[in-house]
């Protein structure tokens, strides 16, 4: 176990933050606070209903309390960072990383939430909604620029379809913001 720390430390310096400018996902606190209230809604008129009907006892409120709890697990987004090389999603016990620079493969997920699915020569694994993306140029930039340069070393062998949709993606919702924001909609 010791090994695969100290493997990680290698493959993500400490100091990767000093290699360039780190981009976040700039709707992220929107994001949570929007769970956080979804949540405590539910909780307060699951409440209000027992309250009202007369119902409402010590199990019954824990019962409340656990299932707002876990819509606010459903609903809360995982906290994407980028920097040079790199690309990070937390969540609210786990950090996973992925070195963009050495991608191998980039999947996209389609089914009901779609999912963007990141794989480096190292075997790390990082899952993000391609919405992220979408929202924060300055992600797709980081990502896409690493991604470019895991495609001309080699590494790269499988994702390029993956990565022209999402850019087809950003690009129209782009060409639409500008269009609004001109009057030209």
């Amino acid at each position: 176990m010791g090994r695969r720390n100290d493997a990680e430390h290698d493959v993500f310096p400490a100091d990767a933050q000093k290699q360039g400018p780190v981009v976040h996902d700039h709707r992220w606190a929107g994001d949570l606070y929007s769970s956080i209230r979804c949540s405590t809604a539910l909780l307060g008129l699951l409440f209000a209903i027992e309250w009202g009907t007369g119902n409402l006892t010590i199990w019954r409120g824990v019962l409340w309390a656990a299932l707002a709890v876990l819509l606010f697990l459903v609903l809360c987004p995982p906290r994407v960072t980028a920097g040079e090389g790199w690309l990070a999603s937390r969540w609210l016990l786990r950090t996973r990383r992925v070195r963009t620079d050495l991608l191998v493969s980039v999947r996209c997920l389609e089914g009901v939430s779609q999912r963007l699915v990141l794989r480096d020569a190292f075997g790390h694994r990082v899952e993000i909604d391609p919405q992220v993306l979408v929202n924060n140029p300055g992600l797709w930039h980081r990502v896409d620029e690493d991604a470019r340069r895991s495609a001309a070393l080699g590494s790269l062998m499988c994702g390029a379809t993956a990565l022209r949709r999402v850019a087809e993606r950003i690009d129209r919702e782009t060409a639409k913001t500008v269009f609004k924001v001109s009057g030209m909609e």
